[in-house]
């Protein structure tokens, strides 16, 4: 029998989706799951965006430029240039969401076995890419009771090498909701400067920043523009993860060239997502301001109910729709698992995503509990009736768990 890849073998099963099985197993048995695991938002996608798709009158859904629509690219520009990111449509490819943009990152920059330093915990599919691209993830470690605030910048010195060719940041981030400021992201581009390494970052939430804060884009940094990428995508923003549609942007013209080998080789983005991504644009503030309402009310709702419980430790995030809880529990896996396998509370449980699957490293030493084993990541997607019950049934079944 034929043996499946190394890289097959490599690849980490998703923290986001892998207790599906039990979830679904749970709600056969007739208990209802409130599902924290995923940042699925349930705001609903701007009329507008969804109108242009169905009146856009294809009567042949024909391959785009590889690139892109041009006139979605250009109204991309425009939006870019209202948030001061000073771009043009000749900087940007349309990527089949931002993961196809950050698999043109790592195959664009990096060669077989090169480095990327990445602050953990971190997006869990960036150990998929990473796999995928034979890309060495380099992770340095934020800590919860600094609210993952950007490590010291003597700790990527610490890492850097002969093989480290980019660092790569989440702002805000998934998983921890953190922010970073202009002041963190200039220091790090002194790294960037002084190694020449590339910058990619990760700005898909950048809409959702909250506590009166401004999101600072990598994209405004001074003395760094040959080595920045932008990753974004329109699935957080507008509420539309499902039409497939993301930006790779930069404005060095030689990795621009590389990536566009790679975007032909896939032929073309989603037409009909595109169509939707170039009628979002036009989606008015208001609606950002209501959906920022009230997503900070359902962080205070998650944030203020786990700190009321005893053991438990969640920082406020300013950002994104994440927040990293530390729980009083020996395996957070295994007390995930157990959530939606055995316990129920009144006829209700909730599902979370452990944060084992956010970190790339194991910890230091063979006795050293592996480093997220007693946190988890919680989505706060849901509506704060919803998020109410939800923190009511993990409340309880903390108390059950530990008996």
């Amino acid at each position: 029998m034929p043996k499946i890849s190394k890289k097959g073998m490599d690849m980490h099963p998703s923290p986001i989706r892998k207790l599906v099985p039990y979830a679904d197993a749970a709600v056969n048995r007739g208990v209802k799951v409130f599902y924290l695991n995923i940042g699925q938002p349930d705001i609903e996608t701007p009329k507008g965006a969804r109108d242009a798709v169905k009146n856009n009158g294809l009567n042949v859904v024909a391959y785009s430029h590889s690139a892109g629509i041009l006139s979605y690219r250009k109204k991309l520009a425009e939006y870019y240039n209202r948030v001061g990111v000073a771009i043009t449509a000749d900087d940007i490819i349309v990527t089949t969401g931002g993961s196809e943009g950050i698999m043109f990152a790592f195959n664009s920059c990096l060669d077989s076995g090169d480095e990327v330093i990445i602050p953990e915990p971190f997006y869990a599919n960036y150990n998929g890419f990473a796999i995928a691209s034979d890309v060495v993830v380099k992770p340095i470690v934020s800590s919860i009771e600094t609210g993952f605030a950007l490590p010291p910048i003597e700790e990527f010195e610490k890492v850097i090498g002969p093989k480290t060719k980019a660092i790569m940041i989440c702002n805000p981030s998934n998983p921890t909701g953190y922010l970073y400021s202009k002041e963190e992201l200039t220091a790090l581009s002194k790294i960037v400067e002084k190694y020449d390494i590339f910058l990619f970052a990760d700005e898909v939430y950048r809409e959702f920043v909250y506590d009166g804060e401004e999101h600072f884009s990598v994209m405004q940094l001074k003395n760094i523009e040959q080595n920045t990428i932008l990753l974004d995508s329109v699935s957080k923003r507008y509420s539309a993860c499902g039409v497939r549609i993301g930006a790779f942007i930069t404005k060095n013209e030689e990795v621009y060239n590389t990536a566009m080998k790679f975007a032909q080789a896939r032929l073309s983005p989603p037409s009909y997502g595109q169509i939707l991504g170039e009628a979002a644009v036009d989606t008015p503030q208001e609606y950002f301001d209501e959906v920022v309402k009230d997503y900070v009310a359902r962080r205070n709702t998650v944030v203020q109910a786990i700190n009321n419980m005893q053991g438990c430790f969640c920082p406020n995030p300013k950002g994104a729709f994440y927040a990293m809880a530390r729980l009083p529990v020996d395996d957070s896996d295994k007390f995930c698992q157990w959530l939606l396998e055995e316990f129920d509370y009144n006829g209700k449980t909730v599902m979370l995503a452990p944060a084992t699957g956010f970190y790339s490293t194991s910890g230091e030493g063979k006795n050293e509990v592996r480093k997220g084993k007693n946190e988890v990541r919680i989505s706060y997607c849901l509506n704060v009736k919803d998020l109410k019950e939800a923190m009511e049934c993990l409340a309880e079944g903390l108390k059950v768990y530990n008996r």
